[in-house]
């Protein structure tokens, strides 16, 4: 017997929290009797160590002609007070390959779960069985009816759990990218030579993208995207195990997808397994081992099965992903705006995972802190841990700051929401508006955020079809009668599950204001320009490429230059115009600013200009928090030098506070800065 290995990643709500202390315990019987039994303990970031574990010979999996099982299954229950125990059986192993089962915790609060009990069971994998080939590909639909004009690499995808007809099948939303790695973990081996794997990757990949660039269940009437049937899709396993090696090439060619013909819409690459269905008219998933193996690239694969026209497409139009990968990898020594982005949205990952180091400040430039925390990240989510980020570790980072600030955002939504402890008397369905429907959108939207198979709603008192779907995915998935009407039993199951997970939503409340009602602009006035204005400079404090303000209440140019900054560096419309989206940012972004740290303790000396090092840097970091309560001292970059800039910033200190104005900090000046800096 040959081994493999098997790690595990637990987190909750999207990944947007990792649940540390969860005890994973592996176990196997065989003819009755336990072979194997061992307990591992999850770390600050929900991850365990990789095991090693016996497997058959890899040489099995190479050989079309071998009808067994070329892997060897292992069973996981997962376990920690407070969370719904969850299950996963017949996890694949395979020989010299690493797989990770990736798992979502159900937050249990109130010890009084109610739902489905949390147990998976992976079916065979797709090359062992007798199943179907992948449809015939579809006939092309009228493109002035399709309401996507153009290709787009959607962030989620909803997968319906069986052949489009059966509506007893649930639906699950995951991230597309998961749902690639799904797929190629479930149909093809993770033992075979690279470029077949990337050959095969590219056709999964544009088959979904064609299903959802031309819409073709939604314009059936659906409210999916595509199906795991392989008669009509591909073979999608509800909480598979995925493979390290295959998660890595998904990571990088996600948004690499074929064309034919220059024609702009994904390519519907059909193919089968090349073995037990052999007649498809695309490619055949055992002929790219041989392939691969006389060494055919990934493109000559694909020309030999569909013609010289086919070629590969990059997109960068992702959906909701703030900004695109600039093209080439960020290392130290790297500088610019695309810098601070990634410096940004790594100190807010911190905060949900704080075994990642904090950038501060956000520079724009890539130096030893920038690359410890990218580092930190990449162990965290089992990338290559190189410090550089390439367009894997680019959008990795994206993906999961945008779970953490959607979960984020949920505790400010919930600020205005409110959610009865009782279901009330009122019976409410599509049609109907006011503050109890905005209550059920609320406690939909949070329990999407935990359960994939629930349907996320925009909250706006309304309930309407979108709304509707939401309720009858909820009722299907706690054995509640489907009818999209929430009657007293729907109202108490909402609140039942709205209370056992509520605790692991962030609490909503900051010190920001509201936002005035209408937009700011070049010319405005008044309290919320200098509201507006204060937040900037406090988060300019640690973001240094957005310009100091005067605190003055006039929106001038000054402020438009900063308000511009601040939406190019959080990947908004870059406008200088402060509507709603912007507000609620700089909000976001002033509300989790880092903790300020305590003053350091004086270092002996005398700085003055032509001094260098830490200890300067640390005079200019408290100038710079000083200077938001005492905007005349005037903000400074902080590097370590101590320049003209630093000079004059020393010497406005010293006389606002009554010291020798001599430009030079020696102890009574770092003391009194101290003093200050505490009271900011």
């Amino acid at each position: 017997m040959a081994t493999g290995q098997l790690s595990f990643s637990v987190s909750t709500a999207q990944q947007a929290l990792p649940v540390e202390a969860v005890q994973v315990v592996i176990t196997k019987v065989s003819e009755g009797q336990v072979v194997y039994d061992q307990t591992l303990i999850t770390d600050e970031d929900g991850n365990t160590p990789a095991i090693d574990l016996e497997a058959p010979d890899k040489a099995l999996s190479l050989d079309p002609g071998y009808e067994g099982y070329p892997y060897e299954v292992y069973d996981v229950q997962f376990r920690k007070e407070g969370y719904v125990p969850a299950e996963v059986r017949d996890i694949q192993i395979f020989a010299d390959t690493l797989a990770v089962q990736v798992i979502e915790m159900i937050p249990n609060a109130t010890d009084n779960y109610t739902g489905p009990r949390q147990v998976s069971t992976v079916p065979q994998h797709h090359l062992t069985c007798e199943c179907p080939c992948f449809s015939t590909a579809p006939a092309e639909k009228n493109v002035e009816n399709r309401i996507l004009q153009v290709p787009v690499i959607p962030t989620n995808i909803t997968v319906h759990l069986g052949r489009p007809n059966n509506s007893s099948a649930e639906n699950l939303t995951v991230p597309f990218k998961y749902y690639i790695k799904n797929v190629a973990s479930s149909e093809i081996y993770p033992t075979w030579p690279e470029n077949a794997l990337r050959a095969n990757i590219y056709c999964q990949i544009s088959l979904a993208l064609n299903r959802v660039y031309t819409e073709w269940y939604r314009s059936k009437g659906y409210n999916f995207q595509i199906t795991n049937s392989t008669q009509y899709d591909q073979y999608f396993v509800k909480n598979r195990n995925i493979f390290d090696n295959i998660s890595r090439i998904v990571d990088e060619i996600f948004n690499v997808y074929i064309r034919k013909n220059n024609r702009e819409e994904p390519f519907y690459a059909e193919y089968c397994d090349g073995r037990q269905v052999t007649n498809c008219p695309g490619l055949k998933q055992w002929g790219t081992v041989n392939l691969a193996n006389q060494g055919y690239s990934p493109i000559q694969i694909l020309r030999y099965y569909y013609g010289s026209g086919v070629a590969l497409y990059e997109s960068n139009n992702i959906r909701d992903i703030p900004q695109s990968y600039p093209g080439t990898p960020l290392r130290v020594g790297s500088t610019g705006t695309n810098v601070a982005i990634i410096q940004n949205q790594l100190n807010r990952i911190r905060r949900n995972y704080p075994s990642i180091p904090l950038i501060n400040p956000v520079d724009g430039v890539f130096g030893p802190s920038t690359e410890a925390a990218v580092k930190a990240f990449q162990r965290s989510f089992k990338l290559t841990q190189d410090g550089i980020v390439g367009k894997g570790t680019w959008y990795q980072i994206s993906y999961i700051y945008v779970a953490v600030k959607k979960l984020a955002e949920l505790g400010s939504e919930g600020e205005d929401v409110d959610v009865p402890d009782t279901p009330p008397s009122s019976v409410l369905k599509e049609g109907d508006t006011g503050v109890g429907v905005q209550a059920i959108q609320y406690m939909l939207r949070v329990a999407s955020q935990f359960f994939a198979e629930i349907p996320d709603v925009n909250i706006d008192g309304i309930f309407g079809p979108i709304t509707k779907n939401a309720v009858k995915s909820f009722q299907s998935y706690f054995g509640l009668i489907p009818d999209g009407i929430v009657g007293h039993a729907t109202w108490q199951q909402m609140i039942d599950i709205y209370k056992q997970v509520e605790p692991d939503v962030p609490d909503g409340g900051c010190g920001c204001k509201p936002y005035p009602g209408t937009p700011l602009r070049q010319g405005s006035t008044g309290t919320s320009v200098s509201d507006l204005q204060f937040y900037l400079n406090a988060i300019g404090v640690v973001n240094t490429l957005i310009p100091q303000l005067t605190v003055d209440g006039i929106f001038g140019p000054a402020t438009t230059q900063a308000v511009r900054v601040f939406q190019q560096l959080f990947g908004l419309d870059v406008d200088g115009i402060v509507g709603p989206a912007t507000w609620a940012e700089v909000c976001n972004q002033f509300c989790n600013l880092p903790a300020k740290p305590p003053c350091p303790p004086y270092p002996g000396g005398v700085y003055r200009r032509g001094s260098t090092g830490n200890a300067v840097r640390n005079i200019q970091f408290m100038l710079n928090v000083i200077a938001l309560n005492y905007p005349q001292v005037g903000r400074v970059t902080v590097d370590g030098i101590f320049g003209a800039a630093t000079e004059a910033s020393v010497r406005t200190f010293q006389q606002l506070f009554g010291l020798t104005v001599d430009g030079a900090v020696g102890q009574a000046t770092w003391t009194r800065m101290c003093q200050v800096y505490a009271t900011v």
